[in-house]
C-alpha cells in the first residue's frame, strides 16, 4: 500500500517525537516507533470521553472539580451520619428502628465506596495533559463503576423515603437525620441526571467512530460521506438549539433564513474539532497568557513626536471631538435600557415622566413597547428637543433595526443614528455571516458585505428613501449635511448605509463606533477611508471578530493546547487567578520543555488528533495564511480606525481606578487577530467607551494649553 507524505513525515520525525520529554508528548517517549506509525494510520485518542458506544461533551481531565465538589459533599455527609449514628445509636430501640438501624449502617458502607471510587477518578483525572489521556485510560471503567453504585443508591434513597413515610415512632432527632439524609441523597442523583443532560452530545453517537480514525483515513470516499453527514446532523442540530432558543421571536421568512445561516455558521466552525467548553476555557487562558509573555518580551514601542499644530494631530483632534459628539447619539439608539444602566440611581426618576405622558402626536414614534420611555432617554442623552426629531423607530425584527433621525443644530448636520444588538433578533442579525454583494453605486468591484448586516441597512435605506424621511428632514434643514452613527451590529449597519446614500448624499460622514471587522471587503474598506471614522477602544473583542479571525484563533487554540505541558485543571486554576490578580505569564510555560523545538514547526500528532476531520487547506503554522471558504471570505472593517489604549493599568477590569486613554490612527491589520484579556468583553459596553471618551478629549484639550509638556503630540507607532 502506498503510504501518503504525510505518514512518511511522521516516521521521519518519529524518533525526535519519542525523545521529547516534559510535554504533551511526555507519554509517546514510552511507546515504540511502531507504535507511533500505527498512531498515524489511526489511532488517535480524543479528548471528548467515549462511553456507551457515542462521545459525551466532557473530558476525562474535566472531573477534577466535579470530583472535589462531590468529595467534599460525601465526606461531610459520612461524617454527619456516623455523627447521627453514635450520638443516638441507643434511642432507635422503637418500633421501626432496626430497619432505621440498618439503613444507616448500609449507607455509611455505600457511602465509604462511593467516597473511595471518588477519589479514585478525581485523582486518575488529574494525570495527563489535554492531548495525553495515556494515563487517564483507566477513567471509562471507573466512570462504570461509579454509574453502577447510583442503582443501590436509588434503592437505598427510595427505602428510606418509604421507612420514614410510614411513620417510625423513634427518637425526632433520629427521625429528621434520617429525612435529611434522604433528601440528600436526592439532591445529589438529581444533580447527576442534571449533569448527564448537560454533557449528552446529540452528535456523539456519530463522532464516536472518529475516536479510532486518523486524519489519514478522511481521504477515503467513505470517510468523506460520513464526514458530510456528521456536518449536516450537525447543522440540524444546531440550528433545533437555535430554535428552541429563540422561539419567542416569530416564524417570518427572515428568522427562518437566519435560523439556517446561524446554524451552519456554527457546525461549520465547531464540527471538525474535538474540543470540549472546557479545552476552550483552557485554551483561551493560556492564549492570555502568551500573548502577555510576547507583548512583555517585546522592544519597547517607538515614540513618534508630532508638533501641536501637524496637520495628522488636527485631524485627529478633530475627528476625537466629532466621535466625542456623535456617541451620544449611538447611545440615544439603545433607549432607556442603556440610559437606566449609565444612570442606575437617578435614571428612572428623570425619565419616569415621560414614560407616562402620551405625545404621540406630537412625534414620530414607531413600532416597540415603553415608546415613550424611550423617547424620554433620547432627549435626555442628547440634550435635544421634540421638535428636533424626525423620526423614532423601535421596530425590531431579524434584519429590522430600530433607529433615530435628527436634526442636530450644533454640528449643522442630519444625523441618522441606528441602533446596535440588544435582543435576540438582533444577535441572528449579527450571526447571517455569510457574504452577498452589495448593491451600491460605487467604483469598487469587490463588493462583499456581511449578509445580515447588509440587509439590516437596506431596510433603513428604504425607510429612510421610501418614506421620505430624509426629504423631510432635509426640507426643513437643507444646507445641514448628513451625519450617520451607530454603534456595534449599528456602526457596521451605518457604515453600509453611508456607503448606499453616498451617490445621494456625496458629502455624507459616517461614525462607527466598534463596528464588526468583518463587514465588507478590502476593496469596500479603502473606498469608505475618505467618509467613514470608526472608533475602536483597546482589546475590545468585535472589532476583531469575523470567521477569518475565528478560524484563526481556533487554530491558535489547538496549537497552545497541543503544546502545553500542564494538566487542564493546573492550567484553569493557574488562569483564573491570573485573570483575576494577573502575576507573571513566564511563569507558566506553555511550549514543550523538551529542547527539540524543530519539532514545533511541523504538523503535530497532538493538533491533528483534535480535529475530526482533515482539511488540506487547515494549516497549524504560526505564520501560514488560513484559506478562506468562498462562503466566508476575509472580510475588514469600515472606514479610518481611531484606537483608544488605556494608559498603564487601573485594575484588572478597570473598576479601582480612573483610567486615562492615548489615541492614535492605526491600520486595519492591527485588528486582525483576536486578543485575550479580561477587558476584551467590557471594553465594547458602550458607556465604557463614552467614559474613555470623555477621558481622552478632556485630556487632549488640557495639553493644548500646555504644550510645553510635549503630551499632545505624542504618538505610539
Amino acid at each position: 500500500m502506498r503510504r501518503s507524505p504525510r505518514s512518511l513525515r511522521l516516521r521521519l520525525s518519529a524518533d525526535n517525537l519519542v525523545a521529547a520529554s516534559g510535554g504533551c508528548w511526555s507519554v509517546l517517549g514510552e511507546r515504540r516507533a511502531g507504535s507511533l506509525l500505527s498512531a498515524s494510520y489511526g489511532t488517535f485518542a480524543m479528548p471528548g470521553m467515549v462511553l456507551f458506544g457515542r462521545r459525551w461533551a466532557i473530558a476525562s481531565d474535566d472531573l477534577v472539580f466535579p470530583g472535589f465538589f462531590e468529595l467534599v459533599v460525601r465526606v461531610l455527609w459520612w461524617i454527619g451520619i456516623l455523627t447521627l449514628y453514635l450520638m443516638h445509636r441507643g434511642k432507635l430501640d422503637c418500633a421501626g428502628g432496626a430497619l432505621l438501624s440498618s439503613y444507616l449502617i448500609v449507607l455509611m458502607i455505600l457511602l465509604a465506596v462511593v467516597i473511595c471510587t471518588v477519589s479514585a477518578i478525581m485523582c486518575v483525572s488529574m494525570r495527563g495533559t489535554i492531548c495525553n489521556p495515556g494515563p487517564r485510560k483507566s477513567m471509562s471503567k471507573l466512570l462504570y463503576i461509579r454509574l453502577a453504585l447510583f442503582f443501590p443508591e436509588m434503592v437505598w434513597a427510595s427505602l428510606g423515603a418509604a421507612w420514614v413515610a410510614d411513620g417510625v415512632q423513634c427518637d425526632r432527632t433520629v427521625v429528621n437525620g434520617i429525612i435529611a439524609t434522604v433528601v440528600v441523597s436526592w439532591i445529589i442523583i438529581a444533580a447527576t441526571v442534571v449533569s448527564i443532560i448537560i454533557v449528552f452530545d446529540p452528535l456523539g453517537g456519530k463522532m464516536a467512530p472518529y475516536s479510532s480514525a486518523g486524519p489519514s483515513h478522511l481521504d477515503s470516499h467513505d470517510s468523506s460521506q460520513l464526514l458530510n453527514g456528521l456536518k449536516t446532523a450537525a447543522t440540524s442540530v444546531w440550528e433545533t438549539r437555535i430554535k428552541l432558543l429563540c422561539c419567542c421571536i416569530g416564524k417570518d421568512d427572515h428568522t427562518r433564513v437566519a435560523f439556517s445561516s446561524t446554524a451552519e455558521l456554527f457546525s461549520t466552525y465547531f464540527s471538525d474539532t474535538d474540543l470540549v467548553p472546557s479545552d476552550i476555557a483552557a485554551g483561551l487562558a493560556l492564549l492570555h497568557q502568551q500573548q502577555d509573555n510576547i507583548r512583555n518580551n517585546q522592544e519597547p514601542a517607538q515614540v513618534v513626536c508630532h508638533a501641536p499644530g501637524s496637520s495628522q494631530e488636527a485631524d485627529l483632534d478633530a475627528e476625537l471631538e466629532n466621535c466625542h459628539h456623535y456617541m451620544q447619539f449611538a447611545a440615544a439608539a439603545y433607549g432607556w435600557p442603556l440610559y437606566i444602566y449609565r444612570n442606575p440611581l437617578t435614571g428612572l426618576c428623570r425619565i419616569g415622566g415621560d414614560c407616562c405622558r402620551s405625545r404621540t402626536t406630537d412625534y414620530d414614534l414607531v413600532g416597540g413597547d415603553q415608546l415613550n420611555c424611550h423617547f424620554g432617554s433620547i432627549l435626555h442623552t442628547t440634550g435635544l428637543q421634540y421638535r428636533d426629531f424626525i423620526h423614532v423607530s423601535f421596530h425590531d425584527k431579524v434584519y429590522e433595526l430600530p433607529f433615530l433621525v435628527a436634526l442636530d443644530h450644533r454640528k449643522e448636520s442630519v444625523v441618522v443614528a441606528v441602533r446596535g444588538t440588544m435582543s435576540l433578533q438582533d444577535v441572528l442579525t449579527d450571526l447571517s455571516a455569510e457574504s452577498e454583494v452589495l448593491d451600491v453605486e460605487c467604483e469598487v468591484q469587490d463588493r462583499l458585505a456581511h449578509k445580515g448586516i447588509s440587509q439590516a441597512a437596506r431596510y433603513v435605506y428604504r425607510r429612510l428613501i421610501n418614506d421620505g424621511i430624509l426629504s423631510q428632514a432635509f426640507s426643513i434643514a437643507p444646507e445641514y449635511r448628513l451625519v450617520i452613527v451607530g454603534h456595534s451590529l449599528g456602526g457596521g449597519a451605518a457604515a453600509l448605509l453611508a456607503t448606499m446614500l453616498r451617490a445621494a448624499y456625496p458629502q455624507v460622514r459616517c461614525y462607527a463606533f466598534s463596528p464588526p471587522r468583518g463587514l465588507w471587503s478590502k476593496g469596500l474598506h479603502e473606498y469608505s477611508q475618505s467618509f467613514i471614522v470608526s472608533l475602536v477602544l483597546g482589546k475590545d473583542v468585535i472589532p476583531r471578530l469575523s470567521v477569518t479571525n475565528l478560524e484563526d484563533l481556533k487554530r491558535r487554540i489547538l496549537r497552545v493546547v497541543a503544546h502545553c505541558n500542564k494538566p487542564k485543571y493546573k492550567i484553569l486554576l493557574h488562569g483564573l487567578w491570573y485573570e483575576l490578580f494577573g502575576g507573571n505569564p513566564n511563569n507558566f510555560p506553555t511550549e514543550l520543555d523538551g529542547g527539540d523545538q524543530e519539532v514545533l514547526t511541523q504538523p503535530l500528532l497532538g493538533e491533528q488528533s483534535l480535529l475530526t476531520r482533515w482539511s488540506p487547506a487547515y494549516s497549524f503554522s504560526s505564520d501560514s495564511p488560513l484559506d478562506s471558504s468562498p462562503k466566508y471570505p476575509p472580510l475588514y472593517p469600515p472606514g479610518r480606525i481611531i484606537h483608544l489604549q488605556e494608559e498603564g493599568a487601573s485594575g484588572r477590569f478597570g473598576c479601582c481606578s480612573a483610567a486615562h486613554y492615548s489615541a492614535k490612527w492605526s491600520h486595519e491589520a492591527e485588528f486582525s487577530k483576536i486578543l485575550i484579556g479580561p477587558k476584551m468583553l467590557t471594553d465594547h459596553m458602550p458607556d465604557i467607551l463614552m467614559r474613555a471618551l470623555d477621558s481622552v478629549v478632556s485630556d487632549r484639550a488640557a495639553c493644548v494649553s500646555c504644550p510645553a509638556q510635549g503630551v499632545s503630540g505624542v504618538d505610539v507607532a
